[in-house]
């Protein structure tokens, strides 16, 4: 009779995949036992086995010191704010039995007029002053974990201190490439470039700030480095295709308000042939001047009832026709202007202003803020100044004799 001998164990390493894996599949098909040894373990050190029967075991994790700095620090953190939010909610319901209020339904604008209110203050600079604000409002944010718990980054570029930064360098020269790249395809296929891609106006926006770019990437960056950001996108924002890559263009402009969104442009009348038109008045010095623009026109220019002759200096008709260039309606409507009082310089001057206002009308308004930038729509304030006595006029003396 045959002695029955116990079946032998096979021991496996699973950091060793493909052994592993041969293991778990052939051993258990041979009826042995597979048993799978892990050696990363988060006790220090000491080997560990997990026993298993056909299943695979899930790797013991060993956990960094870098990992467990950060845990440390995260814990405080958090524990810091925790007791900072519940002292701003305690202060918060002081104020608002201070004030009489409800502390229930007393919000942040209620905190900053009480806080205005009860402590008033004439600091210049508004950060100096008394707030009382969300602590999340005031402490920085903080990045999330870049490492895993062995300590291994997340991110490629973890090793250049500053891997959001160095990563949007990287989308802003691959995007550029890859525009290059497009503009050499059409010019190989004949193509007109400004027939395939709008011009990209950027003219309403600015680049973002030097603290909005360290709050956006969350790293320590200097003032080099933003001005490298900044000549990398005004390098891709030039370039003939920018407006296929408006969007990511845009992620890192900030709109601006448009003063000539505020103007009240002047109506659109019609009279009585039934052509549109529009009037305004403008001044400059003693002059007055009245202009009323027709469209659609031939270019016809009309002041007191003579043409540009009206004129004889070419320096004051090119400031009178300074504003249809701007708009780019030069040809494209008529104008018929009265100008009263004063020089030919003052009445230049009051019918261009005049004139600029009369086609608010008739543009858009990314038109009418490059008017304003171009300062037709900004009446000069100057005056005639008055002469003085003992003086042959405002500025010019007699001439001296000596005797």
């Amino acid at each position: 009779m045959a002695l029955s001998s116990p079946l032998p164990t096979f021991f496996c390493r699973p950091n060793r995949q493909l052994y592993s894996r041969l293991c778990l599949t052939i051993f258990p098909a041979l009826n042995r036992k597979v048993t799978t040894i892990s050696s990363d373990l988060v006790n220090g050190g000491n080997q560990s086995v997990t026993k298993s029967d056909n299943q695979p075991s899930a790797k013991a994790i060993t956990i960094s010191r870098s990992m467990k700095a950060y845990m440390e620090k995260v814990k405080k953190h958090d524990e810091l704010m925790k007791t900072e939010v519940a002292d701003y909610e305690i202060g918060k319901r002081h104020l608002a039995n201070i004030m009489g209020a409800d502390p229930d339904t007393f919000t942040q604008e209620d905190v900053d007029r009480a806080i205005e209110y009860l402590l008033p203050n004439g600091l210049f600079d508004k950060k100096a002053r008394p707030m009382l604000k969300n602590p999340y409002e005031i402490y920085p944010k903080r990045k999330a974990a870049e490492f895993t718990f062995e300590g291994r980054p997340f991110h490629w570029l973890y090793f250049t201190t500053s891997p959001n930064y160095y990563n949007i360098l990287y989308d802003i020269t691959w995007k550029l490439e890859g525009l290059k790249t497009l503009e050499d395809q059409l010019y190989n296929a004949k193509k007109d470039i400004s027939s395939e891609s709008k011009p990209l106006n950027i003219a309403s926006s600015e680049w973002i700030t030097f603290d909005q770019l360290k709050n956006k990437v969350l790293e320590k960056i200097q003032e080099k480095d933003y001005q490298h950001f900044i000549v990398m996108m005004e390098r891709l924002a030039s370039h003939p295709l920018a407006s296929k890559e408006e969007e990511f263009i845009m992620q890192y402009r900030n709109k601006l308000h448009l003063a000539s969104a505020a103007l009240i442009a002047p109506p659109v009348e019609t009279d009585a042939d039934g052509r549109s038109f529009s009037w305004a008045e403008g001044r400059r010095k003693d002059s007055w001047a009245q202009v009323k623009v027709y469209k659609p026109g031939t270019g016809q220019v009309t002041i007191n009832e003579k043409d540009l002759s009206y004129f004889s200096n070419l320096l004051y008709r090119e400031t009178l026709l300074f504003p249809l260039s701007v708009t780019g309606l030069l040809g494209q409507v008529d104008i018929v202007a009265d100008a009263k009082y004063g020089g030919p310089t003052g009445q230049a001057g009051a019918i261009r202003f005049a004139l600029s206002q009369a086609l608010c009308a008739f543009v858009s308004d990314d038109i009418k803020e490059q008017l304003r930038l171009s300062g037709m729509l900004t009446r000069d304030p100057r005056k005639r100044e008055r002469k003085k006595p003992g003086q042959e006029g405002a500025r010019k003396k007699f001439t001296w004799k000596k005797r």
